[in-house]
């Protein structure tokens, strides 16, 4: 089977924003595919604010979520390869959940002729 982690990332993703919350995501940012801002990053990981109100263009994907932002003003494409995703949840009171650690040779193989499921994008 494939990843239950995209179907789950996104579905708490549209929980946490209907309750009027702000959804955050924790990253390994260790992982090779991932592109953060090295400077935001303590412990090899980083915490992400993904609320529709601070990043446009947000798209969540069945292998990676990607989307502009402003780190110290200065802007910044973030790619999230959903392996190094360790937990989405609400700022505002911790509710979400975490995720097991992936290593690459872990992720299941996309369908034969790629993937051809659309990915979610959120528009502001």
């Amino acid at each position: 089977m494939t990843s239950n982690r995209p179907y789950l990332l996104r579905a708490l993703y549209q929980w946490i924003v209907d309750n009027g919350m702000t959804p955050h995501v924790l990253v390994d940012a260790r992982d090779p595919g991932a592109m953060v801002p090295a400077e935001h990053v303590k412990d090899g990981k980083i915490v992400l604010n993904i609320s529709p109100q601070a990043v446009p263009d947000l798209v969540m994907g069945d292998e990676t979520v990607t989307f502009r932002a402003r780190f110290s003003g200065r802007p910044f494409a973030v790619r999230v390869p959903l392996r190094s995703l360790l937990a989405i949840y609400a700022r505002e009171n911790g509710k979400g959940m975490a995720f097991p650690p992936e290593s690459p040779d872990t992720d299941s193989p996309a369908p034969e002729g790629g993937d051809k499921r659309p990915a979610l994008r959120v528009v502001k």
